[in-house]
């Protein structure tokens, strides 16, 4: 995992909060010009200085810590605007914009823990965010996005990425680390022995394909991406037909358009339905005409996490004036 998830800073305050620890959860709300993190992102707090997350990269973190231990005295919700318009006349981003945070001091661990339940269901998972502390959400299409509503800041929590990788060689072994060292979950499928063999070492969810007519069932959600990075192409002929049939947000194959071409047309002489076909992609990655492992994976994984990241959808519109006014009264 190279940085903290979403989930990483809710299990922070369930430990925290197992610990006996003051914890406090801190959500990004909104944003004046620029900002180095989206809406929605988060840190937690401990009342002993400890935190994970960000929103600066360093900038105004320490801040962030000290107004958030303050909040644990009257335990009400606190909205702080901080960068530009901000009364912290010390404290500036670098990019000049301004931010709100919304404080929340000792949110519900049952809810806290029931989100996190949700979401390692592989659930949409969602946390209301209020003046009266933090409750789960019933989660729709709507409110896997971040944006206030009704007074309160609503939240989703996206299942983890999941990436079903078919193919052989290093081009495989390349794009199953480097996606694993991303943070996603990583399920290989290959006839490559060697390959299979260095991904099992390394703790990987592997597969091995014996046969192209007896191929082993696939589990896949609509937050999983499948990538076929064969050079046989032998081998997508039964799994490709199956794997369109699928939940999934991304299914990709590699190859230069020519091979697109004769992929698709070979699809459709099997009786693949058009809109299926249409499903694949017919150009894989963002580099184009990489040549070699470790460039193709990272091509390949960039246009999938760009993808991945769209299924939470655009920031929500902000009513700052109001909330403001609900979240700053006094106690």
């Amino acid at each position: 995992m190279i940085a903290t998830t979403p989930a990483d800073i809710l299990r922070f305050v369930l430990a925290r909060t197992a610990e006996g620890v003051g914890t406090i959860l801190v959500t990004l709300t909104a944003i004046e010009g620029s900002s180095p993190r989206a809406i929605g992102a988060q840190m937690a707090v401990a009342e002993d200085g400890r935190y994970a997350g960000s929103f600066s990269g360093g900038c105004i973190e320490a801040a962030v810590v000290a107004e958030a231990i303050g909040t644990l005295e009257h335990g009400r919700a606190k909205l702080v605007r901080f960068g530009a318009g901000s009364p912290y006349l010390d404290i500036r981003l670098p990019c000049g914009g301004g931010i709100d945070l919304l404080f929340n001091p000792r949110p519900d661990p049952h809810a806290i823990a029931q989100a996190l339940a949700q979401h390692d269901r592989r659930e949409l998972a969602a946390l209301r965010l209020a003046d009266d502390g933090v409750h789960v959400d019933t989660i729709t299409d709507a409110h896997a996005r971040a944006g206030w509503e009704d007074g309160s800041f609503r939240l989703g929590y996206t299942p983890k990425l999941r990436i079903v990788a078919m193919g052989q060689g290093e081009e495989l072994t390349a794009l199953a680390r480097l996606a694993a060292a991303f943070g996603a979950e990583v399920s290989v499928l290959s006839p490559d022995e060697r390959a299979l063999a260095d991904l099992d070492a390394e703790g990987f969810d592997t597969v091995r394909l014996t046969s192209r007519t007896n191929l082993p069932p696939l589990v896949t959600d609509p937050w999983t991406a499948i990538i076929s990075v064969f050079h046989d192409r032998d081998w997508e002929e039964e799994l490709l037909p199956r794997a369109l049939q699928l939940p999934s947000f991304y299914i990709g194959a590699i190859g230069s358009q020519r091979t697109q071409d004769v992929r698709r047309n070979a699809l459709r002489d099997a009786g693949v339905r058009e809109d299926l076909r249409e499903k694949l992609r017919t150009s894989v990655g963002l580099i184009p005409a990489t040549r070699d492992p470790a460039t193709l994976a990272l091509s390949a994984l960039s246009q999938i996490v760009q993808d991945y990241h769209r299924l939470g959808g655009a920031d929500a519109d902000v009513d700052r004036l109001s909330m403001v006014r609900s979240l700053t009264s006094p106690v």
